[in-house]
């Protein structure tokens, strides 16, 4: 494992194993929304099944040794649930952690008092009967009662739906609860789908791609396109552009790849466009993740390819662009948003094609 972060929420999610009030199952247990950190590595977990669908931290559990497993219908005596901030997203998945569970299984919670707790408290409660509960290190920790009455099968049953796929924008697309700008176009992501030109070709990538808008409007714009691979970190946002691309099959070669970008990329391209991500998982803004994206682009663009590129407009992105790139242009800026155009010096060092 890499050098120790605070995870709070983590740590107070196993401090009733940590403090013996809860005894690790014989037969192991199962964390959904699984993530890596030094709590996990305190003392011995065996057993452990992790479920991840975010790459980043999918890939560094397995570093660290942990079994990490595509989603199934296995069910264990303990599940480990850390909820997302998007309240249908998190009732689906409490349901789905109840779902998992043997007869006389245990669900334990955990989450920060900013980022909706109690909320999340009286949401397992819903459909689980009274907890047991505890605050430490400004968050929650809850966890059902083996027997509890008062939970309600029937409406988890329903909630176990409510982060399933469905239309958006008038049926143009499908999305659903939990994905980046789940239930709209994105408008930075119009701003740039309004200005991309009709004149890029050849093979192309969408870095950070989520459920496909960029993908599809470069497409629909941009007829020289013969080739599209879209790379995307979340699986679930992944599974989406699939679908919304699936139109799209028979005009371009199609490539899904569910990949961190931050660790670069092995094939080169004509043409990239994205719409970086600038915030982590737990909503801290990191900055330094969109730096990344554009200094991977440079590396991935052939010479005198094209990055079409738009950020928040107070987002200090300049410096890495005009390091990278041989020429970077501002193209427009609205409502806060800005897209620039950069282009790969033409006689940059080749490197193979694909």
């Amino acid at each position: 494992m890499t050098a120790p972060q605070a995870d709070p929420a983590l740590q107070a999610l196993l401090l009733p194993v940590a403090d013996g009030t809860l005894a690790w199952p014989r037969d192991g247990a199962l964390f959904l929304r699984a993530r890596d950190g030094w709590p996990l590595h305190e003392r011995p977990l065996p057993g452990l099944v992790c479920e991840q669908g975010f790459r980043p931290d999918a890939l560094a559990l397995e570093r660290s040794g942990f079994d990490v497993r595509e989603p199934d219908e296995s069910k264990y005596p303990l599940v480990l649930v850390l909820p997302p901030r998007q309240r249908d997203e998190a009732r689906a998945l409490f349901a789905e952690a109840l779902a998992r569970l043997q007869p006389g299984g245990i669900v334990v919670a955990s989450a920060a008092n900013d980022a909706g707790a109690k909320s999340h408290e009286a949401d397992l409660a819903r459909i689980a009967g009274p907890l047991v509960s505890r605050s430490k290190h400004k968050c929650r920790v809850f966890w059902t009662q083996p027997g509890a009455t008062g939970g309600d099968a029937a409406l988890a049953a329903q909630w176990r739906t409510l982060d399933a796929s469905r239309p958006i924008a008038g049926g143009r697309f499908t999305s659903r609860p939990g994905v980046f700008a789940w239930d709209r176009i994105d408008a930075a992501s119009a701003l740039l789908a309004e200005h991309l030109p009709a004149d890029l070709r050849g093979h192309a990538a969408d870095l950070g791609a989520g459920w496909g808008y960029l993908s599809m409007e470069l497409l629909r714009r941009c007829p020289g396109i013969t080739a599209l691979d879209l790379f995307e970190a979340e699986a679930r946002a992944l599974e989406l552009a699939q679908v919304n691309l699936a139109p799209f099959a028979q005009r371009a070669e199609l490539e899904f790849h569910w990949h961190d970008v931050t660790t670069g990329l092995a094939q080169r391209f004509d043409a990239i466009v994205t719409n970086p991500p600038f915030h982590a998982q737990g909503n801290a803004a990191r900055p330094d993740i969109g730096r990344r994206f554009i200094a991977v682009a440079a590396e991935a663009l052939k010479p005198g390819g094209r990055l079409w590129l738009v950020a928040n407009r107070h987002l200090p992105y300049e410096s890495v662009l005009d390091a990278s790139f041989g020429s970077a242009r501002l193209v427009a800026q609205r409502d806060g948003f800005k897209v620039v155009e950069a282009v790969k010096a033409a006689h940059a060092a080749g490197h193979g094609t694909r």
